[in-house]
């Protein structure tokens, strides 16, 4: 009796671990190697314009950057999309990306920037989110 209770474990067991490497291994079976080649998305991401690691490391534009987003954040009228945004500035020339919750928004955080920086060197590429 003992033995017949050992054997019937030891099938549980073997079943177990069959069962458990059944789906990795049926997996690799069925991918084809194109289906395994990494996302390439690249194309879409050409000519996106400005992104942070277009920041430059000079201190006056370091500076700049920092005080907007003091003002943007001391702005507690705003979302926390507005609080969110990307702030870039290149050469003196400051540009303002990401969503915000309406026009109204948009242009408040355009007018907490110009009060760091003159209008027109301000480049307002905020979205609405819909």
């Amino acid at each position: 009796m003992t033995q017949l209770r050992i054997s019937i474990a030891a099938s549980a067991v073997l079943t177990i671990l069959c069962l458990a490497n059944l789906p990795s291994s049926l997996g690799a079976r069925i991918q084809s190697p194109s289906a395994q080649t990494a996302p390439d998305n690249s194309a879409q991401n050409r000519d996106r314009g400005l992104t942070a690691d277009n920041q430059t490391d000079a201190k006056k534009d370091r500076l700049t950057t920092a005080n907007i987003r003091k003002a943007i954040d001391a702005d507690k009228d705003l979302s926390t999309y507005a609080h969110n945004i990307k702030i870039i500035t290149v050469n003196g020339a400051v540009t303002l990306k990401g969503p915000v919750t309406s026009e109204a928004e948009k242009e408040k955080v355009a007018s907490d920037a110009a009060g760091v920086v003159s209008a027109d060197k301000i480049t307002n590429h905020l979205t609405v989110k819909q």
